[in-house]
């Protein structure tokens, strides 16, 4: 099977992975041109002005950026597996669950990243910016937590994995390569568990969670 288009955007980031986990599971072949921040390539920079990662262009010229845009339009080209939900309720889900992980999971993460690393969207290392980010995130995992420990099949919609799924699984990926250590990580079983069925795998976890401000690598 040909391409359907090219990805653009670091095979760690965690929309990548979502995004590419998606074709794999419907059989999509995706071109991925290797990308570094400091040298983005030509094809990437004409096709999208404005700069957002990951962006997709198919092999028609269709165009689109933001993450759960270009994995919900995948879903709709692949047939192997039903990844939105198979009825109206559980199409809202799915949505729900996205947005949640997004949100109350990938926010807080970020700007906790953010504070740590001095990032232009947060300045010098503030203390207090960082506990309350924490605090936050620590809210949301308690929530999913206590949700999945009601899930017999340990997914968050249905019986089998949805876009839902991999977008948790995304948020959990960010969060431990910084703000969740090994310790911090044995408070929540029942997300590592769902975490490990999509096998990304834990080589870019923290042991430690880093707290204090730190230099870019």
């Amino acid at each position: 099977m040909a391409p359907i288009g090219t990805l653009w955007g670091p095979s760690r980031q965690a929309q990548t992975k979502i995004i590419c986990s998606v074709a794999a599971l419907n059989g999509l072949e995706l071109e991925q041109p290797e990308w570094k921040s400091s040298d983005k390539p030509a094809g990437y920079t004409s096709a999208f002005s404005y700069g957002k990662i990951p962006a997709f262009e198919g092999s028609d010229g269709f165009k689109l950026i933001e993450g759960a845009t270009i994995a919900r339009y995948l879903c709709g080209l692949g047939t192997k597996v039903n990844l939105l939900g198979s009825d109206a309720k559980e199409i809202a889900q799915v949505d729900q669950w996205i947005h949640f992980s997004e949100q109350e999971i990938g926010v807080p993460w970020y700007n906790i990243v953010s504070v740590i690393y001095g990032l232009p969207s947060a300045g010098p290392f503030n203390r207090e910016t960082h506990d309350k980010q924490t605090e936050r995130l620590v809210r949301a995992l308690t929530y999913v937590e206590t949700y999945l420990g009601t899930r017999p099949s340990g997914y968050l919609v249905s019986d089998s994995l949805t876009l839902a799924d991999l977008f948790l699984a995304g948020g959990i990926y960010g969060s431990c390569v910084t703000a969740l250590g090994a310790a911090e990580r044995a408070k929540y079983p029942a997300i590592f568990a769902h975490y490990a069925k999509q096998f990304w795998g834990t080589e870019q976890f923290t042991d430690v969670a880093i707290t204090e401000p730190r230099s870019l690598p």
